[in-house]
């Protein structure tokens, strides 16, 4: 056995628990922060202010799931319950679905309100024929529209006559049908006003062929023009036939474009009042239309509008005017606050329930604004309601979800089973590699993580070279290597205002898995004792009764840890000048590796799946693996409410402080931490070594069915793919957007509504 160096950890230390872990290493770039904190506490003025609006300071978020520890064993974990009630929750959604056209037809009027839009009958046909699942299950598409919906157009520009207006409701804006009137022409005056903005394209239905335009947008030159609305265009393919003529404007940019802030809604039952101006498909509020008496724009409104920000405002600014009158962020000053400079970090206890769309309020708790790129960008944003399909939205922004064509296109950068030479998909990726030997407790107490146990050939790539794979020493076995693991560029946000990149996501998650880290890490395992050959304890590592173990807090050095089970890098340097102190402080702060190919990512058990300028495009290419993706995201897209968290996929919360518990509780802690942690600890009673010299110190297994589940997660996630995020699946969902377009966009609403 190895030297290893003397700590004076013992069984005794056990359970450790600390109040205020504080792990990460305060890094060069916090004093340049320091200065927001500094203004507001020496104006004596702004100090009662702040105190009033001061948030949280942890990145602790409601709906969280979490168990005591004092009764905490594996059969109480939540995330033992958590899996399960997921399992519960998808099955009987999938059981609930709609078998036939009348029963859809009527559980689209019993969650929408209206009868479905003309042409639905041809969609059911095609979900009978390609094998769709959840056929009810829009509502995220539902509620994108809805705004739009509420849209009235301009009886001067001859959109409607006084005579239009239902006489029973006189003053309400809607016809006798419920419908906003003129909402048609309306909705095409802005589509064609929002074509003319930069990063802006056109997919243009005409006698039932589509095509992708991009009109002139006075010299600005963008290098991503027509990449989404190319894929929007193939996506309409089988459904375009049956469409009226049309405009889809689509977002070139990766970013949200669209923000309509909070004065310009009148909502249905605020202030203890019904609104008697709310019409078929507008949920439960109306669109306020701002009346102005400058005609210099009245032909075109964003005839002036600038691409960037250019130092004249940003998107949190702009953001933060979404939020109620009354909330943390409408008080300035309190919401200039940085998440960084709490002292406090948040339980490493404590799982997300799903992602952190929904999990966070940036109007309650706005220093966390910090913490995600988008609200750093430098695209300027619309500030009115245009509709702008984007493949992604964060809370807050009023674009609608369209798929990416990331998920739609083949490309060996983002598709499992891309073969490149024949041009064609195959069902299993060339760099597959399998599950191996599950590590879960032996009926002996034997088991647990150690990839040391492994053959691992550093030249295996899973594109280029897929000779050798990882495979266990023992048994000769593939075996996927149990890290977590994320290659990625620093992408993540902009530069306006500036100085912030460091607090980005991605180079938060990078800092916190490195391997030079400062402090511990608590992981709430079994005692190490329970597994010591002639324990009085031992018996209880069974794996009989192994669930029922109480679990304890292992105080693990984060360092030693992240060496052991994560590997997370960056591979490129993307805008390094935007780093605060540059490339130099970028590369000293950030752990860099090489670029790997998609395939290579096969060889890991756990795949980290993290926001970059936007969501991140590779997430149905992990679910489409053998491995377990782990997702942490700001971003709700087009499949949101189809896919199951913690059935499907791990969700991570943004503070990313629970994915060591996750692990703990798939993989236990690995043998070569518990060696370095616990090699040298001795006997407080005795003085003798708990390891004598020449034994084998084992993992601490997590729970006793870990592996297995963990495989479950990967299995689901993969059938998820196979049957619910297919191609016919996004198709599916244009098919449904389409057809409520066209109905949006009509001069009348009812001749576009199915009859029923």
């Amino acid at each position: 056995m190895s030297t290893r160096p003397m700590l004076s950890r013992t069984p005794s230390d056990l359970p450790w628990t600390t109040s205020n872990q504080h792990r990460f290493p305060q890094r060069r770039w916090r004093p340049l922060l320091m200065w927001m904190l500094l203004a507001c506490t020496t104006i004596a003025i702004f100090q009662i202010g702040l105190r009033a609006g001061s948030p949280p300071t942890t990145f602790t978020v409601p709906e969280v799931s979490s168990s005591h520890p004092s009764a905490l064993t594996f059969s109480t974990h939540p995330i033992t319950r958590m899996m399960d009630e997921a399992e519960e929750r998808f099955r009987a959604k999938v059981e609930r679905q709609s078998k036939t056209l009348p029963e859809a037809i009527e559980e689209y009027k019993r969650r929408y309100g209206m009868p479905p839009p003309k042409g639905f009958d041809g969609w059911w046909e095609y979900t009978r024929k390609y094998d769709v699942v959840l056929v009810d299950e829009y509502d995220t598409l539902m509620r994108d529209l809805a705004p739009f919906y509420a849209l009235r157009g301009k009886k001067e520009l001859g959109d409607y006559s006084d005579n239009d207006e239902d006489p029973l409701r006189p003053g309400s804006g809607l016809d006798s049908n419920g419908w906003a009137l003129g909402g048609g022409p309306e909705m095409r005056r802005r589509i064609a006003e929002v074509a003319g903005v930069s990063s802006i394209d056109l997919v243009r239905v005409r006698n039932g062929v589509p095509s992708t335009v991009s009109i002139n947008k006075d010299g600005f030159v963008d290098d991503e023009v027509s990449a989404r609305a190319r894929g929007l265009k193939s996506m309409l393919g089988k459904c375009v036939a049956v469409l009226p003529d049309m405009d889809f404007p689509v977002n070139a940019k990766a970013e949200g474009r669209v923000i309509v802030p909070w004065d310009r809604w009148e909502v249905a039952g605020q202030d203890a009042t019904t609104s008697d101006k709310i019409g078929l498909g507008m949920g439960n509020r109306t669109y306020i239309e701002v009346v102005t008496d400058d005609k210099s724009n009245s032909a075109h409104p964003l005839s002036t509008f600038r691409p960037d920000w250019r130092g004249e405002g940003n998107v949190w600014d702009t953001w933060r005017r979404t939020c109620p009158p009354n909330s943390t962020a409408r008080k300035f000053y309190a919401s200039i606050r940085s998440a960084m400079l709490d002292r406090s970090v948040p339980s490493s206890f404590t799982f997300a329930p799903s992602t952190s769309f929904n999990a966070i309020s940036f109007c309650d708790q706005p220093h966390l604004h910090y913490t995600q790129g988008h609200f750093f960008s430098d695209w300027r944003t619309l500030g009115d309601l245009y509709p702008v399909l984007s493949p992604a939205r964060a809370k807050g922004f009023g674009d609608i979800k369209i798929p990416s064509h990331y998920y739609y296109g083949s490309t060996d950068a983002y598709t499992y089973g891309w073969d490149e030479v024949n041009l064609e998909l195959q069902p299993t990726d060339r760099g597959e590699v399998a599950w191996g030997d599950e590590t879960d407790l032996g009926p002996n107490g034997e088991g647990g993580v150690d990839d040391r146990d492994l053959t691992i050939d550093p030249s295996y790539d899973g594109h280029t070279n897929t000779a050798n794979p990882p495979k266990n020493r023992k048994t000769g076995k593939e075996s996927k290597r149990n890290k977590i693991f994320w290659r990625g560029a620093t992408t993540g946000g902009g530069n306006s205002p500036p100085g912030f990149a460091a607090l980005y996501q991605r180079h938060r998650a990078v800092r916190m898995a490195g391997w030079d880290v400062e402090g511990d890490v608590e992981i709430w395992i079994p005692s190490t004792t329970s597994l010591l050959p002639n324990s009085s304890s031992s018996s209880t590592a069974k794996k009989s009764n192994y669930n029922d173990v109480p679990l304890t807090a292992h105080k693990v050095p984060a360092a030693t840890l992240n060496k052991a089970l994560m590997d997370v890098a960056f591979v490129k340097a993307n805008n390094a000048d935007q780093y605060p102190g540059g490339l130099e402080r970028l590369m000293a702060e950030h752990r860099f590796s090489g670029s790997v190919y998609l395939g290579g990512h096969w060889q890991y058990k756990y795949l980290l799946d993290l926001d970059g300028m936007s969501y991140s495009g590779r997430f149905m290419s992990f679910l489409a693996s053998d491995s377990v993706p782990i997702k942490s995201t700001a971003y709700e897209e087009f499949f949101s409410e189809w896919i199951e968290p913690w059935l499907h996929y791990i969700p991570l919360s943004s503070s990313y402080e629970e994915i060591y518990n996750i692990f703990g509780y798939f993989s236990g802690i690995p043998a070569e931490v518990v060696e370095e942690v616990y090699g040298n600890a001795t006997n407080p009673e005795t003085g003798a070594p708990l390891f004598p010299p020449g034994t084998k110190i084992p993992a601490i297994p997590g729970a006793p069915d870990g592996d297995a589940r963990l495989r479950r997660i990967a299995r689901a996630g993969k059938q998820w793919k196979r049957t619910i995020g297919r191609t016919l699946d996004l198709e599916s969902y244009v098919y449904r957007l389409a057809l409520e377009w066209a109905r949006l966009c009509a001069d009348d609403r009812d001749a576009m509504t199915m009859k029923v």
